[in-house]
Parts: structure tokens; sequence; C-alpha cells
């Protein structure tokens, strides 16, 4: 990308190891700086990732930034000639429900909120972005939704999960996962603004495993303990600050959220450069 490419970023806190020849402007995507940057630089494309996901900040300034700030960067869009936007989401908006199906295509409902209230914004980020989707063709927006990303650098509810030494399960279940390398979805986005992508597509990495298999390949050890247990040691924990993730992500670990991704293998020819094995072990490395 950088060969062929002038890129720039955008975050709150200034990104130390930011490649060499990306230049990072340090300003909040809710202010006019923000859109002070975009008519400065005047992007052809711009990768919007920047959603506020960590489940224990402020749940008001969370909404804020993910729904409203998304909503000034649409306008953005629109308002500066900006010709393709590709927006990062995620496959666990379709939310996991004993009724789901093996693979949800891109046509499935996003039910997350219906159990998983901490969730709400990230369904209407991608619910915003399907929308500008269709009421301006003439940008060419593409949504992506990644299976759980794993990596050395990603904090996601999952990557934290699988980084313990003994993780508890809910005793009973062991539901199928699904897992991509964080590489894999720097691939992904890659070839959405290469191929010039309209629409919404799953991003799905090599295969998928039962959760238990999951935690042994990433150097855990399950710990399988009763659902009612395990919901009042998450909402403790959580409440004390000692976990990440609310007791809604539990449902993550009961039920499948597995997902189709040939309309984008078909779009594109996506394959992953990471196995399943390289993808558990870059958890810990």
């Amino acid at each position: 990308m950088l060969e062929n490419h002038e890129v720039c970023g955008v975050d709150v806190e200034p990104w130390q190891s930011a490649p060499q020849g990306v230049k990072v402007h340090i300003v909040d995507l809710r202010k006019k700086k923000f859109e002070d940057v975009i008519r400065t630089e005047k992007p052809a494309a711009i990768v919007h990732m920047g959603m506020l996901r960590p489940f224990r900040s402020n749940a008001g300034i969370r909404h804020d930034v993910n729904v409203r700030g998304t909503k000034q960067l649409l306008d953005h869009c629109v308002n500066h000639g900006v010709q393709q936007l590709v927006l990062v989401s995620s496959g666990s908006v379709y939310g996991a429900f004993s009724e789901n199906p093996y693979y949800m295509d891109e046509d499935s409902p996003l039910s997350a909120s219906r159990s998983y209230a901490a969730i709400r914004d990230l369904v209407e980020v991608d619910t915003l972005a399907c929308a500008f989707l269709w009421r301006y063709p003439q940008i060419r927006t593409s949504v992506l939704r990644p299976v759980n990303v794993l990596g050395h650098s990603v904090r996601s509810m999952m990557a934290q999960y699988l980084r313990q030494d003994r993780i508890p399960t809910v005793m009973g279940f062991d539901p199928m996962t699904q897992f991509i390398h964080e590489a894999d979805v720097s691939e992904a986005i890659a070839l959405a603004l290469e191929h010039g992508l309209q629409g919404v597509f799953n991003v799905t990495g090599p295969g998928e495993v039962p959760l238990h298999t999951a935690i042994e390949a990433s150097g855990g050890r399950a710990l399988p303990m009763p659902e009612f247990v395990m919901r009042a040691l998450f909402e403790r924990l959580f409440r004390w600050g000692v976990i990440s993730y609310p007791p809604g992500a539990i449902d993550y670990l009961k039920f499948p959220n597995t997902l189709s991704g040939e309309r984008f293998v078909e779009a594109t020819n996506f394959r992953p450069l990471f196995g399943l094995e390289e993808t558990f072990d870059s958890l810990r490395g």
C-alpha cells in the first residue's frame, strides 16, 4: 500500500510504531480539526476503524464517539469529495444465539443488541454505514465484518479472553468459533480498496474450531463452570475492573456466531495468509 499510495492516519493518541512515511494527525474525529485534516489532505479513500470499543469506558462518551463521530465522518465524505470508504465493523453484530444457522451470510439480521446491550454502538455504526452505502452510490462504500481478530497487537475481548492461563467456559457448551489473523484483516482492507468494493462483506479466516480447541491451541486451560456462577463472577470482576468484558459477552461462549465469507472471496479472491495455528500463536508472541 505504501509503495503506491500516500497514507496518513488519524488518532487521538500518538502512534509510536507508525510505519515510516505515514503521517499521523492527533485529532478527535468529532472535532472541527478532523474535518480540517480531510480538507487539507484531500483523501481519495478513507478507512474507518476508529470505534471506541473498551466496554469499561463511559457509555455516553463511547456512544458519542462511535455513533455521532461516524455520522460526522460520513458527512465529511460527502462534502469533501471522498471517492471510496471502507468501514471495518465486526462479525459480532449478528449476535450469538442458539438458533443461529451455520453459516450466516450478510443478509442475516444484526441482532447482537437484543441480548448484549454493550454492543449497541457497533450495531448502530454498521447500520449507519449500510444506509450510507445505498444513499450515496457515487462513493464506493464497503462494510467489512471480520470474525474474531487475533494477533500480538489486538486487545479485543476474545484476544484478552484467550490470553489467560486458566480460561472460564460455560459448562455444557462448546460452540464453533472462527478466527482471523490481524495481518489478514489488513490484507482484506487493502483488497477492498484495490477492488473498489461496494456492499457488505463478511471476512472469515482459515476455518473454525470448537471453543475448547481454541483455548488449548492458545496455550490456555479451560475451566468449566455453571452459567449462573460464571455470570455472577463476570459481573463482579467487570465491576471491579479486573476484566474488560461485561457479562453479556458470555453468550458468545455458549452459542455459535459463525459466518459465511463466500461473498468477499468471490469479489476479491481473498485467501488468508495465516493458518489457525499461526493465528493462535500470535496471541502470546
